[in-house]
């Protein structure tokens, strides 16, 4: 029931990335390879279900699977017009449903489709197989069937969710203590999870973030066992693997560290400052859609358009994970620069007077590209400029530096209370966030009655006061040293409390309020060195095994540990744009040496892959991170969680924590 083995996997020929490699599966081992005999040009039907249409839809384009000769998408669920002329490919989750469906549409005299050519997202059980063999209508009728082990969701060339926009309640809510849906929800997590490497063909050894004793002997409750569960589920999927799909490798080829979001409170609701996290914290955008308006036509009143900010946008690509101060600058100098260059931009900027023959030819040579080019760098130019009149009104600038100065161990109550009775006008939202960074760092000062004078003096209702109360949830055990999962171990020379060591000595000029990192950037570079505890995070996989044996060849690509700290966390960040921000441009006044393109044209130096899951959500400055970890390291670092969240959306999951039921999310196949 799988695939025969492909070209496609990471370790030969050309290294391609973790969207490449998905994209290709899809494209070409499915829909390139179904057809009639040997004809690769008829056109199909591809029909799926409401999963696999979110597979398909956050992988590919449409033109994309046109280019592939499917000249129709259909929803196995709904009504279709019988195509007895036309093969059909079917992509569906092994359900009971779903197989019922599929022979019904295929069985008797008159099937809807000539030929079907059916392939599983996941593992298909036995019985159903059995069903469809039953069928003897059906069997002849089938071109191809297979399990095509592709469940997941890619958002980004780095990143994928398992789509459980509810995982915090399901996993870590009051409800959660071994209930049923909890079950049900880390079942189909892993399935989801395995997926990715059975498509990529990867070896993962499988650690994750252990559970802690209370006492000699009381367990761990159930929300601290979360990710080792999660990792057992992996684990049995991947040993079913080994011996179930063709050329699958018997040693490790990959790393995977599964986490929760206790790991790190504080990434998914501290300002994080690039560009990328600040539209999407901001703005009021629709998933990736920016909504401007533009002039109407004919004089009439300004109309809306939608602009998709993603990877074929290539002045998105580049300025994305740079600092919103830097995005500005570059986009300023980029317009300016496109300007002098492009010979129509410069017809455009004349005072009026008479344009010569020559001067004419030249313009409309230049139009069709210069009006694309022009559109795309003034979206963005719009886009930084609104960025930044929201930064200036709200004031959010010193905002940033608390938070900050807090995680870094610079402030502490005193700060915090002034900045509460000075800064009244701040948003409710802003202010929350606030006492959660504050809560993270000084959980002490959230004990017995403290906590409702610290929410009154914030003017905080009733119900923002959940989302710090709930954080407790996902610490785990209630008599846990508060600061357990709250903060991390600090340099003792550091004033007062510190959730984070300052590393920007590490790397030097930076910008303002860019000192913050998540958590898994240290963690990951820990994995890379073999310094992770045992203690804290345990392995699937031999035991005895060390992180630089499961490695292999691919040490040998890891740099040497930083010794470098910095003695002066106050330092001022330089506001000067650090020599790698600046790129040298093109005559269209676009880079010509994107570190994105450079970067990806050295992939045959890289290590073995990494990947991190995190149970719970994840940010934006995670994702930033395994981008810059992948440079740093020499491995492509992937990152993978349920639903990656914005900080609203994120306040609002954790609100729900103590709420008693939780509902089943429709999409998660349950």
């Amino acid at each position: 029931m799988s695939f025969s083995d492909s070209e496609t996997g990471s370790h030969g020929g050309e290294y391609k990335s973790f969207k490449q490699l998905s994209r290709d599966r899809l494209l070409h081992e499915m829909l390139g390879t179904s057809g009639s005999g040997d004809s690769r040009s008829s056109w199909k039907v591809l029909i799926m279900d409401k999963v696999t249409v979110k597979v398909m839809s956050s992988t590919c384009k449409m033109a994309d699977i046109t280019d592939q000769g499917v000249s129709l998408v259909e929803d196995l669920f709904r009504r279709r017009q019988p195509l007895p002329s036309m093969d059909a490919i079917y992509f569906i989750q092994p359900t009971k449903e779903n197989v019922v469906m599929f022979l019904s549409d295929m069985s008797g005299r008159e099937p809807l489709y000539r030929k079907a050519y059916v392939y599983f997202s996941s593992p298909i059980p036995k019985d159903l197989v059995a069903r469809i063999k039953n069928d003897t209508s059906v069997i002849p009728r089938i071109g191809a069937l297979g399990e095509m082990n592709f469940e997941y969701f890619p958002i980004d060339s780095q990143g994928f969710v398992t789509d459980h926009e509810r995982a915090l309640s399901e996993l870590f809510g009051e409800s959660a203590q071994n209930s049923r849906l909890a079950e049900a929800s880390l079942n189909v997590m892993a399935t989801r999870i395995s997926t990715v490497f059975a498509s990529l063909k990867e070896f993962p050894l499988v650690c994750y973030r252990a559970a802690k004793e209370q006492d000699g002997s009381t367990a761990a409750n159930f929300r601290e066992l979360v990710p080792g569960k999660l990792a057992t589920a992996i684990w049995n999927n991947i040993t079913t693997y080994k011996s179930s799909i063709p050329n699958y490798p018997q040693k490790e080829t990959c790393e995977l560290l599964i986490l929760d979001r206790s790991v790190d409170q504080i990434a998914p609701v501290i300002h994080e400052w690039t560009y990328d996290a600040m539209c999407h914290d901001l703005l009021d955008m629709n998933g990736n859609k920016y909504v401007h308006e533009v002039p109407g036509k004919a004089g009439g009143p300004p109309e809306k358009k939608e602009v998709l900010l993603e990877d074929q946008d290539p002045v998105w690509l580049e300025l994305r994970h740079t600092h919103i101060a830097d995005a500005s600058e570059r986009l300023h100098d980029r317009f300016t620069n496109f300007v002098s260059k492009n010979k129509a931009a410069q017809m455009e900027q004349r005072d009026g007077s008479e344009l010569s023959t020559r001067d004419l030819q030249k313009m409309v040579q230049a139009l069709p590209q210069y009006n694309e080019q022009k559109e795309k760098l003034s979206i963005h130019v719009e886009i930084a400029g609104e960025l930044n009149k929201v930064i200036r009104e709200t004031g959010l600038r010193e905002l940033g530096q608390l938070e900050q100065d807090l995680v870094f161990g610079d402030a502490a109550t005193k700060e915090v209370i002034q900045f509460l009775r000075t800064k009244q006008n701040t948003s409710g939202e802003n202010k929350l966030r606030l006492m959660m960074i504050y809560a993270s760092v000084y959980p002490e000062k959230f004990e017995g009655d403290k906590a409702a004078k610290l929410m009154q003096l914030a003017k905080l209702s009733p119900e923002d006061m959940k989302a710090v109360k709930n954080m407790r949830l996902l610490e785990g055990s209630e008599k846990r040293k508060p600061s357990g999962s709250f903060s991390l171990k600090f340099d003792s020379k550091k004033k007062g409390n510190a959730a984070r060591k300052d590393r920007t000595g590490e790397e030097e000029e930076t910008w303002q309020l860019f000192r913050f990192y998540p958590m898994i950037e240290e963690l990951v570079e820990k994995m890379c060195q073999g310094d992770l505890s045992k203690d804290d995070y345990q392995c699937m996989n031999n035991a005895q095994k060390t992180t630089h044996e499961a490695n292999g060849s691919s040490a040998r690509n890891i740099p040497p540990k930083a010794t470098t700290e910095s003695t002066n966390p106050r330092s001022v960040r330089s506001r000067r744009t650090p020599n790698w921000a600046r790129s040298r441009t093109s005559d269209d006044g676009y880079s010509s040496d994107s570190s994105l393109k450079n970067f990806s044209t050295d992939f045959k130096n890289m290590g073995q892959r990494i990947f991190v899951f995190i149970i719970g959500g994840a940010t934006r400055s995670e994702l930033r991170v395994c981008h810059k970890l992948t440079s740093k390291l020499r491995r492509e670092v992937v990152l993978g969680t349920t639903s990656l969240d914005d900080p609203p959306q994120y306040i609002t999951k954790l609100k729900l924590l103590s709420e008693k039921e939780a509902s089943v999310d429709p999409g998660l196949g349950i």
